[in-house]
């Protein structure tokens, strides 16, 4: 089931504790439950949204989380544009744009793009095209998500933008966040215990690639919950000896609690 003791859990947002402004059913109380047992972090590859925003809307969902407990792709993203000095022509939602307040963004030497479908069109993404190709500036996933689930629907992710723009220029996105092995040692080192390490962490996530299989391949322990975007047959792609699928996260910390009860 899993490689060693849990002691930490790492815990994805949309799609396994809540979808929109609603929580899965019964997950307020299971988290509550999983934190008598394990560390917990809550990890995402929104950029929806600000984290203030966020963690506003997890608040009204029920959910108990302080702000400091929530590592997303934004913050990942923010930490790389300052580490290299970068001046980002950001393709983000409106609501995302809090979590750049300061960065100098003129004359761009990179394009960094997360989700927003109101700037996906054609002149935002010829002007990145055109700082790429012409200019050599970088290009920035702040992650490759193919979909993700809404109260109506699956959407479109912004992988595929990012993949048009890898076609057109011939240039590979760094990707800052799941399933980026940096963007899980930055979320485990936030912790600041020297009992965190990815054998005996677990991911819970509704995403079969970047939670779970990107979990495995980088040595931490997952498990894939049915709710949010998986689809029928998702379980399939995980290796069967890596194989934990449940229903929901309720089930998910069932799953933990039962195994650190051992």
């Amino acid at each position: 089931m899993f490689k060693a003791s849990i002691k930490t859990t790492l815990i994805d947002l949309s799609g396994t504790l809540h979808i929109e402004d609603s929580p899965i059913f019964g997950a307020v109380e299971a988290l509550e439950k999983l934190r008598k047992y394990t560390n917990v972090r809550f990890v995402t590859n929104t950029t929806k949204e600000s984290i203030n925003k966020l963690h506003g809307r997890l608040l009204k969902c029920g959910f108990k989380i302080e702000k400091d407990e929530i590592f997303t792709s934004l913050s990942s993203a923010r930490k790389l544009i300052e580490s290299e000095k970068l001046r980002p022509f950001l393709i983000l939602d409106d609501d995302a744009m809090e979590d750049f307040e300061g960065i100098e963004t003129s004359n761009p030497n990179a394009v960094v793009i997360g989700l927003a479908p109101k700037k996906f069109n054609n002149e935002t993404m010829n002007k990145a095209f055109r700082l790429i190709k012409d200019q050599n500036a970088q290009l920035i996933a702040i992650h490759k998500g193919r979909y993700y689930q809404k109260n109506d629907g699956l959407h479109l992710g912004p992988g595929a933008y990012v993949t048009g723009l890898e076609y057109s220029t011939g240039i590979q996105a760094k990707v800052v966040g799941k399933p980026n092995r940096m963007f899980f040692e930055m979320a485990l080192s936030s912790l600041k215990s020297e009992n965190n390490s990815f054998e005996n962490t677990v991911m819970i996530g509704d995403d079969v690639n970047d939670d779970v299989i990107g979990a495995i391949e980088n040595g931490l322990n997952a498990i894939l919950v049915k709710t949010g975007k998986y689809r029928e047959g998702d379980e399939i792609k995980i290796p069967i000896d890596n194989r934990n699928v449940v229903k929901s996260f309720v089930e998910a910390v069932e799953l933990i609690v039962n195994h650190v009860k051992q």
